[in-house]
């Protein structure tokens, strides 16, 4: 899918956005969040960029780090706009910024931060691999990545329930509450396309990053990669 759409996909979903995440994964997606900005606590990083922020949840539990500057960036206004009503209620206006931008074209200067991390944001890159390597460009020697995605399970059981529930539950439930056809048929097919587990591992080694480890979350649904510059 091109920026474009993209940006205009998630500018109609956003204001049910936050409320779909929820019930779609029954709030697990949560704790999955939490374990992921916690991979980060040894590393002590200062400055952090989350990509495809949306209405800037990751960005805010990143805050958990006490680092000295959080930046989040997507291409949804809409998804912004919400993001910044949120960090406005949260009283975090001033912790968190909030700018447009896509991960291929990052509007900061190489080696700009200690930490980046994106949430179910990568396999929406339009290209993959260009934007893997900007998210190199701007990370400081000895960065970290903190990537948590969907994957699909190993389990064949596992595998069959999972399939069902996002090709079948998934889109209907999200047609039903953000009344965009599109949007929530994406989603699982976005899911099936991605280069999870061991191919993902090779496209990070392939665009620079070393010291890759992979934690699987809750029978294989989703996955944490995490990867050094």
């Amino acid at each position: 899918m091109k920026k474009a759409q993209m940006a205009d996909m998630f500018d109609h979903i956003a204001p049910r956005y936050d409320f779909l995440n929820s019930l779609l994964s029954f709030g697990i997606h949560r704790s999955w969040r939490k374990k992921a900005i916690r991979l980060l606590e040894k590393e002590n990083p200062q400055s952090i960029l989350d990509i495809a922020t949306g209405t800037a949840d990751f960005a805010i539990e990143a805050l958990t780090l006490h680092p000295k500057k959080v930046v989040g960036i997507d291409i949804s206004e809409g998804m912004l706009r919400l993001g910044r009503e949120k960090l406005k209620k949260k009283r975090l206006e001033n912790s968190i910024q909030l700018l447009p931008g896509d991960s291929e074209n990052l509007p900061f200067d190489a080696h700009s931060f200690d930490a980046v991390t994106v949430a179910f944001g990568v396999r929406n890159f339009e290209n993959l691999e260009k934007g893997l390597s900007a998210i190199f460009g701007v990370l400081k020697p000895g960065g970290s990545l903190v990537v948590l995605e969907f994957s699909t399970p190993r389990n064949a059981f596992v595998k069959g329930i999972y399939h069902f529930y996002f090709h079948r539950v998934t889109p209907f439930v999200g047609r039903l509450f953000s009344k965009d056809m599109a949007a929530y048929t994406y989603l699982p097919e976005s899911v099936s396309a991605f280069p999870d587990g061991d191919r993902f591992v090779s496209i990070l080694q392939q665009n620079g990053f070393s010291g890759i480890s992979c934690y699987r979350l809750t029978l294989g649904i989703a996955t944490i990669y995490m990867g050094k510059k």
